[in-house]
């Protein structure tokens, strides 16, 4: 689906999911191959990318599309890691990219946040400097940078968080 203002963002529903995992498969190598070598690619996408994880995520109600024309053109799935709400998956497809379809799909994660989050993280390797650069932009400042049990910098997992202002989930840019 898609209106006059581009893609349609909305709540990923079952029906997704093989859409989702296609959407994975398509991009995801392709993307960090370059950045952190084709066996994590490959990592992301068999332990990230799968029916039972997606499908699983989908059902909690954790994960939003972007659609076009019927076809998922991005998505965004959050969770928790401890305390802290996270975004784990962030992704456009590179054809929609710089239309403004990231920060929607953040903003439909942040909608679905508890009125009572402060706070929302996000990570990236390190070596997609592309990502760091977008999510800077988006207000999320680095918190902490992790190193990679592999020792590869590459894999280093920034951490970084943006500031939430209810109500109505409006944001504070850093």
């Amino acid at each position: 689906m898609t209106t006059a203002a581009g893609p349609v963002v909305r709540d990923a529903r079952d029906d997704d999911v093989e859409a989702i995992c296609g959407f994975g498969e398509a991009h995801i190598r392709p993307h960090y191959a370059p950045l952190i070598g084709a066996e994590a690619a490959d990592a992301q996408v068999r332990d990230w990318w799968n029916e039972a994880y997606v499908g699983a995520a989908v059902a909690r109600g954790l994960v939003v599309v972007a659609e076009a024309d019927g076809q998922v053109v991005g998505l965004g799935q959050r969770g928790r890691s401890g305390d802290d709400h996270v975004v784990h998956k962030l992704y456009v497809d590179p054809r929609y990219r710089g239309r403004g379809l990231g920060p929607r799909l953040i903003d439909a994660l942040t909608r679905q946040l508890p009125a009572d989050a402060h706070r929302l993280h996000i990570e990236q390797f390190a070596a997609n400097e592309r990502a760091g650069a977008f999510y800077e932009r988006e207000g999320f400042a680095v918190e902490r940078v992790e190193p990679s049990p592999t020792g590869d910098p590459a894999l280093d997992r920034v951490w970084r968080v943006r500031r939430l202002d209810p109500p109505g989930r409006a944001t504070a840019r850093a």
